[in-house]
């Protein structure tokens, strides 16, 4: 196996932050093409939305086992196969008309992508040290929130003028052309193996779900984030049936919602020093205030700017809470960073599948007020974990809170 040459080690470096954005493109693209779908495959909606949750679950359940897998067998290898993969999964999914078929590719995508994104992040800390990998770290956030404001712009203009299935097109040729680029490129950047035990793995991971500001916190992450996924869900079918508007306006709500996702993991890292339970409870508090306002609002009087306020006020609320609580999880077992890392991302991953489509399946988000009501069941669940967990502070876990807030929105 060739290895990553000195020489190239900047042009690899470019080509592993490139790819991180890759989960929330598979996820957001075709957004604005949801209700398009629905039409042309004869589906319902719901069954439409659960392209998205299982995506999600197959993303997330694959992270607890990834991480010690390229430990084992190189990051090179496995990622080489894996962008193939998701190559071919993406153009399968566009020239096909079977929903059945499409799940299935759906849940190929999901691995192939976290073994992309665990791989690439491991290329950082196999070839940086000390303040270099402080640096690119630093970046993995902003650069993953690149996806959700950028991804649903261009599946807006692909569904407008191509169709749903230009959406998918694009993330073959994308796959397609990083593999070449990686295959011209690319080399292993591991340094020595180390064997796979399944063992240790499930040990470490039942020290961690058996401690309950862990454990809570990975819960109220799902929960966070599945006030942003049920919004994907929901959003072209209100945008595009309920208000009439086109595909790009669906995707440029979308855009909106990326931003306002970001402005809430921004304040998050202002406020870094502030005591966790107290700055988690007021934005929990805002987010029931919120939903007890605009329900009853948006039951007679509903059009996209009331829309686009449940967006601002609840997603940057929740991206507050999401960047905290990821930081803090992340962290809380150093001696157990990877593995932490892993099951951090695939369960919360795992929280939000399961939360969204049973709400998507149970709830006939029709109009703004039930999906306000939505919302407001995530939040009062949100505040009750809060309520019940007491959160060890920055002096009590490790003092690299600060240092490394920001790997946070890299396992989304």
């Amino acid at each position: 196996m060739r290895t990553i040459k000195e020489s190239r080690a900047g042009w690899n470096t470019i080509m592993s932050l490139c790819l991180i954005p890759l989960s929330g493109f598979a996820m957001d693209i075709f957004i604005p093409s949801l209700p398009d779908m629905a039409v042309q495959l004869h589906a319902s909606p719901a069954s439409i939305q659960f392209t998205l949750s299982i995506f999600i679950i197959s993303y997330g359940i694959s992270q607890l086992i990834v991480g010690g897998l390229i430990d084992a067998y190189g990051r090179y290898l496995p990622n080489m196969i894996s962008i193939l993969a998701f190559s071919a999964a993406s153009f399968i999914i566009a020239y096909s008309t079977s929903l059945q078929m499409i799940y299935a590719m759906r849940i190929l995508q999901g691995f192939t992508v976290a073994v992309i994104a665990i791989s690439k992040r491991a290329f950082f800390i196999d070839l940086y040290k000390g303040e270099a990998l402080k640096k690119y770290t630093s970046m993995f956030s902003v650069i993953w929130a690149i996806a959700p404001i950028v991804a649903p712009f261009l599946g807006g203009f692909f569904q407008t003028t191509w169709g749903w299935s230009s959406n998918f097109m694009f993330l073959g040729y994308f796959g397609l052309a990083f593999f070449v680029i990686e295959l011209i490129i690319g080399g292993e950047s591991m340094k020595a193996a180390q064997p796979f035990s399944l063992r240790s793995m499930t040990q470490a991971y039942g020290t961690m779900v058996k401690t309950p500001d862990f454990t809570s916190g990975m819960i109220i992450l799902g929960l966070a984030y599945d006030m942003i996924l049920l919004y994907g869900m929901c959003s072209p079918f209100l945008i595009e049936q309920q208000l009439h508007f086109s595909a790009a306006v669906t995707g440029y709500c979308s855009l909106f919602s990326g931003v306002s996702v970001m402005i809430g993991g921004t304040i998050s890292r202002i406020l870094v020093n502030k005591p966790m339970g107290k700055k988690l409870m007021v934005a929990s508090v805002a987010q029931l205030l919120v939903v007890a306002m605009m329900v009853p609002l948006t039951r007679n009087y509903h059009n996209l700017y009331t829309l686009l306020t449940y967006v601002f006020l609840l997603h940057s609320t929740s991206g507050f809470i999401f960047n905290n609580l990821m930081s803090y999880c992340l962290i809380r077992f150093p001696q157990y960073a990877g593995k932490a890392s892993g099951l951090t991302g695939g369960g919360f991953a795992v929280v939000t599948s399961i939360l969204s489509s049973l709400m998507v399946n149970t709830i006939s988000i029709t109009n703004q007020a039930t999906l306000g009501m939505a919302y407001g069941m995530v939040a009062v669940i949100t505040f009750l974990f809060l309520v019940r967990t007491k959160w060890r502070e920055k002096e009590e876990r490790n003092d690299t809170v600060e240092a490394q807030p920001l790997p946070v929105l890299a396992e989304a």
